[in-house]
């Protein structure tokens, strides 16, 4: 094989697993074979599912959580890992410090603290949840959570994702947000006492549904009383339409209600209303002329809804698979 057949297969192997371009993996022998970079890509991809779910909780953002996973593998196809026992543990660690820099980047950019921001809602069909999306929404990640996750410091957010739902020792997480263990136990229970604020969904889904769509149909027919009735009457609206177009939160059932008679509405001019798994829990995906303009997550909670998180924000709308409602 020539030098040049070496790369184009190595090229091939990268292609195969989604990285642009040919790349170099180091081992103590110098450039590896075309064999090697294939069997380090495969032991790679056995991971990749863990890993993007390790992201997803620390960004909330689907194509963010991609990137880190991206550069994770940029990463490894660069070291050395001939001394590496656990490779698992090794992408966890990088894709946790990959994830932890865009974090700090993008709070330090935000220069509204108090703008809303609705996490990435994943989208299943209404019979289950798809295989491809069951490590992203383990433990019960729902659109409540991510949104408590993000009031945390990048710290406390990843000591917490870390410890909390991957187990990970303190040790192991201490050197990665560059605190001592002592100090990254108490980010970490910092961190716990928010998300225990969080409200904790119904487990019944089938009853979620009966209490969106008796929701949907008291906004459809301006019923305001039929609304108030299964709203918690400390519900939480939260809506995310984009830079341009601004963001907004409403507090309290009678406003909610008021808000939500605008769905009235949203069987006009030919929008359609798809009912779907958002996170795991009853939601809807509003479709006008092809094209989705929002998507709605529901967080039922003691029989009424308590929190109602909107993304309207086209860029980001354009970017989600929705393939799974066709």
């Amino acid at each position: 094989m020539t030098a040049r057949d070496a790369e184009s297969s190595e090229d091939w192997a990268v292609c195969h697993i989604g990285c642009p371009g040919s790349v170099r993996v180091v081992t103590d022998f110098g450039r590896t074979t075309v064999n090697d970079a294939e069997w380090l890509a495969e032991r790679f991809e056995t991971h990749r599912a863990h890993l993007r779910a390790v992201a997803y909780r620390m960004l909330g953002s689907l194509s963010e959580a991609d990137d880190a996973v991206q550069e994770s593998w940029l990463r490894l196809s660069r070291s050395d890992t001939s001394d590496v026992g656990n490779l698992g543990g090794w992408l966890t660690t990088v894709v946790a410090r990959v994830s932890l820099d865009m974090l700090r980047s993008r709070k330090s950019r935000r220069e509204e603290p108090w703008d809303v921001l609705v996490p990435d809602p994943i989208i299943s069909r209404e019979d289950g949840v798809d295989p491809e999306h069951q490590a992203l929404l383990a433990d019960s990640v729902g659109l409540a959570l991510l949104v408590v996750l993000d009031t945390l410091t990048p710290g406390e957010r990843l000591a917490f994702v870390l410890r909390d739902m991957f187990a990970m020792p303190f040790e192991e997480i201490a050197p990665i947000v560059g605190r001592s263990e002592a100090a990254t136990r108490q980010l970490a229970s910092r961190a716990r006492r928010r998300v225990q604020g969080a409200p904790e969904p119904d487990p019944d889904v089938s009853r979620q549904r009966e209490i969106v769509d008796a929701f949907l149909a008291a906004s459809r027919g301006g019923d305001f009383e039929a609304l108030v009735s299964v709203l918690d009457p400390d519900v939480v609206l939260r809506a995310d339409r984009g830079a341009l177009a601004g963001s907004g939160e409403v507090r309290g059932a009678a406003n909610v209600a008021n808000q939500a008679l605008t769905f009235s509405r949203l069987g006009a001019g030919g929008g359609i209303i798809h009912r779907a798994l958002v996170n795991g829990a009853a939601g809807v995906v509003a479709v006008r002329d092809g094209q989705p303009f929002s998507v709605l997550g529901f967080t039922v909670a003691g029989g009424r809804i308590v929190e109602i998180d909107i993304l309207a924000d086209p860029a980001r709308l354009a970017r989600l698979d929705l393939t799974v409602l066709d």
